[in-house]
């Protein structure tokens, strides 16, 4: 069975409005924490995505820096957009 991430909670960590640039902590449902970041201009751009170090990664279960969430970073910007998961982070 192959990893699919379910976005749970997405909240606002950081923010530098004049020049565009967002970072978001995203809570998935298998209780990873990722942090996102976001450019705004000319339009809203996922520029990185790490895991934070709080459990091993659910693809290779390491406990330390590796790279695999990366590979969903298609599937994550489609959730985000799809159910408004910036703009929800940014109204709180």
């Amino acid at each position: 069975m192959s990893y699919r991430p379910v976005i749970a909670n997405m909240k606002e960590a950081s923010s530098n409005e004049q020049s565009g640039l967002y970072e978001f902590i995203m809570n998935l449902a298998d209780g990873t924490v990722c942090r996102v970041f976001y450019s705004r201009f000319p339009e809203w751009k996922m520029t990185n995505i790490s895991r934070l170090q709080k459990t091993p990664c659910p693809v290779c279960r390491k406990d330390f820096i590796c790279k695999c969430i990366e590979s969903y970073k298609g599937e994550l910007e489609q959730q985000i957009e799809e159910n408004q998961w910036i703009d929800k982070a940014l109204a709180k």
